[in-house]
């Protein structure tokens, strides 16, 4: 069985990490970053009013941040990654894989009627190929 035939029958539900760290949008960076830190995750997801509009990422501290020179204090909505690239968990990986390519995405957000349910990181889908 090749790869993408694999990759075709195993959902993403299978893989996905369900911890999920999630903060408004009006939270500020700093906040956001300490969240990240005390929960050892490399993104948040930003949500508005209950629903998710965005992902932070370490990359986008790094990059967004010191780029724009935002302050620290900037609420998160001003350097989160929107829109949110996401995908469903009755999804397969390489479903995942291509979207994730395409968009040049390292982390995807597993949101299954307007709620996150989990992530899914390309480490994810690297190691589950490797385990099998």
């Amino acid at each position: 069985m090749n790869s993408e035939s694999l990759m075709q029958k195993i959902k993403i539900d299978r893989i996905m990490n369900n911890s999920i760290v999630s903060v408004d949008s009006s939270v500020s960076a700093t906040d956001a970053a300490k969240m990240m830190e005390d929960t050892d995750v490399g993104a948040v997801i930003v949500l508005e009013n209950g629903s998710p509009i965005g992902i932070v990422t370490d990359r986008d501290f790094a990059i967004k941040i010191t780029a724009h020179s935002y302050p620290i204090d900037t609420p998160v909505r001003r350097i989160m990654s929107s829109p949110l690239i996401s995908i469903d968990s009755n999804s397969d990986l390489w479903v995942a894989s291509d979207l994730m390519s395409s968009r040049n995405v390292r982390k995807l957000p597993v949101i299954d009627d307007d709620k996150v349910v989990g992530i899914v990181t390309s480490s994810d889908i690297v190691k589950h190929i490797a385990d099998h």
